[in-house]
């Protein structure tokens, strides 16, 4: 069963309309190839991931994706925007470091379970960004020494600390939060306040709610 490890499955009935059939998915993918699904690594050879929800170093404590997953999955659309980004980090001799991408929206749903505050997880009467595959969670690190920068907080940190508005920042942090910022803001990504490592493309409405599990997704071929 390609859920959560812990816990029932929760009942889907009650939320919107979803995408959770490959077959569904590759209707989309007709009216537009930006649509599809696709492995970012394919098109940013130096990223790297670290799923946070493929461990138990997250907010939960536990292990929320299946055991194995390595590699996640955006739109075309979003991957291309990240390649971007990725583009400009290079000259700083910097990459990306993935924490989460796509989300079931299952995944979701357990989320809202253990905490209901829109400011950190997705209520799914309306789905998020991540369960549409087009938001990121990341930050950066030195392409030579693989050290992440420091951004003053960890992943899935709740407080206020984590903030974008929060200026109780050493400079250096400050100007790291503010290089992620600028550089995925000019890629085309809004930021969420709340999460100095999150970004969304705009106009969630264009993309459906998708609840495929990972492993019935593969990544196809996307020109540059």
């Amino acid at each position: 069963m390609d859920c959560a490890i812990q816990g029932q499955t929760p009942s889907l009935t009650k939320y919107p309309n979803r995408v959770s059939t490959v077959a569904a998915h590759q209707k989309e993918v007709q009216r537009s190839a930006l649509l599809n699904m696709v492995d970012p690594k394919t098109l940013i050879p130096e990223l790297i991931y670290d799923l946070r929800y493929a461990t138990q170093q997250n907010f939960t404590g536990k292990r929320m994706y299946p055991k194995g997953i390595k590699s996640s999955f955006l739109r075309v659309a979003a991957a291309k925007s990240l390649k971007i980004a990725a583009d400009s980090l290079r000259q700083y001799g910097l990459g990306i470091k993935i924490f989460d991408a796509y989300r079931p929206f299952r995944v979701t749903v357990r989320f809202w379970k253990l905490i209901k505050d829109e400011r950190y997880v997705a209520n799914p009467t309306k789905g998020s960004g991540h369960n549409r595959g087009i938001a990121v969670d990341l930050t950066l690190y030195e392409l030579k020494s693989g050290a992440e920068l420091n951004m003053g907080t960890g992943f899935d940190n709740f407080s206020d600390t984590a903030h974008h508005s929060f200026e109780n920042l050493p400079a250096p942090i400050a100007n790291n939060r503010f290089l992620l910022k600028r550089i995925m803001t000019q890629a085309g990504f809004n930021a969420l306040e709340t999460e100095w490592w999150h970004y969304a493309l705009p106009n969630p409405s264009a993309y459906s709610i998708l609840d495929i599990p990972f492993k019935k997704l593969k990544s196809t071929p996307v020109s540059h």
